[in-house]
C-alpha cells in the first residue's frame, strides 16, 4: 500500500481506500476503483481527492493495487 498524498501514485482504474467527507472524524475507509482524479496539485497532505466509479468522492488514504 503506497502513499495517497502524491498524485503520481494515483491512476484511473486503481483500487484505493478513501475517506469520505462525512467519515473524516471517524477515519472510516471506503474501498473503490478510481474513476477520476479531482486534485490538480501534485501533492496534498491529506490525500489526493478522487471520484470512485460509483460516484463517491474522498481523499486517498491507501492504495491497494496497480492500474491495469
Amino acid at each position: 500500500m503506497n502513499n495517497g498524498t502524491s498524485r503520481e501514485n494515483i491512476k484511473q482504474g486503481l483500487s484505493v481506500g478513501i475517506v469520505l467527507k462525512q467519515d473524516q472524524r471517524s477515519g472510516k475507509i471506503t474501498r473503490g476503483i478510481v474513476k477520476k482524479i479531482l486534485t490538480n496539485s501534485s501533492f496534498h497532505p491529506h490525500g489526493i481527492k478522487v471520484q470512485l466509479e460509483d460516484g463517491r468522492v474522498g481523499r486517498v488514504k491507501e492504495i491497494h493495487s496497480k492500474a491495469a
